[in-house]
This record gives C-alpha cells, sequence and structure tokens, in this order.
C-alpha cells in the first residue's frame, strides 16, 4: 500500500516517445529511476532511491494485477501490464509497462526492471478503466483485504479462463 493516497483526480501524460525507467531490488526498492521518472512522478532522484516501488501506488489499480504481475516476475518471467501510478502532488499517470526480470551471472535474478510506455489511450478508456474500476470494487466489497484480493483474484482468473488466454496473451489482444 502506498505511503499517500492523496489523489487530485488529475491525469498527467508523458509524450509517446518518452520511456519510464526504473529498478528495483528483489523486495522492491528502487535502486534506479530515470529522468522521465522524476519529471512525471514529481519525485526527485534522491526521494526515490532506497523507497519501496509502492510509494507510486495509486489506490485505483487493482492489488489483484500487483499481485499477478509480482507472482510473475518472482517466477522469473517477464509481463505487459497497464499501470496507473499517483504522483508525488497527487495527480495520476498511466503506463502501458514492461516489468522483467534483472539476471545476473549464472541465472540469478539480481532485481526487477520495468520501462513504461505512453498507454493506448481506445484500450485504456474502453477496457482497462472499467475493468480495473470492477475489479477495485470487488477488492472494497469486502471487509478482509486477504477476502477482497481473493475476490477480485478469482475474477481475473474466471476472465483469463473464459478468453482461453494467460495475462500477457489478453493484454496483447486488447
Amino acid at each position: 500500500m502506498a505511503k499517500y493516497t492523496f489523489v487530485t483526480g488529475v491525469e498527467k501524460r508523458f509524450d509517446d516517445n518518452e520511456l519510464i525507467v526504473s529498478k528495483t531490488d528483489l523486495k522492491g526498492r528502487i535502486t534506479y529511476v530515470n529522468d522521465v521518472f522524476t519529471a512525471i512522478s514529481g519525485y526527485s532522484e534522491k526521494e526515490c532511491l532506497g523507497q519501496p516501488h509502492s510509494m507510486i501506488r495509486h489506490p485505483d489499480m487493482p492489488r489483484c494485477i500487483f499481485a499477478l504481475l509480482w507472482e510473475t516476475i518472482q517466477s522469473g518471467e517477464e509481463i505487459f501490464a497497464y499501470v496507473v501510478n499517483r504522483c508525488k502532488n497527487g495527480d495520476h499517470y498511466w503506463v502501458n509497462a514492461h516489468v522483467t526480470p534483472s539476471i545476473g551471472p549464472g541465472g540469478t535474478v539480481l532485481g526487477y526492471h520495468s520501462n513504461r510506455r505512453t498507454p493506448d489511450r481506445d484500450i485504456l478508456e474502453k477496457k482497462i478503466i472499467p475493468l480495473y474500476k470492477e475489479l477495485v470494487s470487488e477488492e472494497q466489497r469486502f471487509g478482509s483485504r486477504k477476502d477482497g484480493l481473493a475476490a477480485s483474484q478469482g475474477m481475473v482468473a474466471d476472465m483469463l479462463a473464459n478468453s482461453s488466454v494467460q495475462y500477457d496473451e489478453f493484454i496483447a489482444r486488447l
């Protein structure tokens, strides 16, 4: 959960030719951010380094998608996912994230690397935002965060089973 959850409802955008990059250690603590990351998020590099990546977590981001993301990268696989992040001032920005394990000598996972591009606005507005609203609503329906997470994970599992695809293929087909 993000330390700060104040949100303004104002969306910030970045250019299609820009790439937001960050790296984390195995526990999700930030070890690197590029200039685009700091410009869009409003945090300085110094404020980011050593902090949990969840510092930019937006409360409208379904927990089940982050759980799927972490499960995937911790298994050594890459994942593509639409993510809404929270800026330091409470604004937000959407990204199409490609998250991969950073592999060292002998195949050891050293941390994680994320490249984020501008999302396809049509897919975002017609598919992702409504889906994420539904997932967050399901998560909040329960008194227990654990029960809410399990319920939204079940929704995603059912959606993927009905489509006969894995999550990455689901995202690629949108």
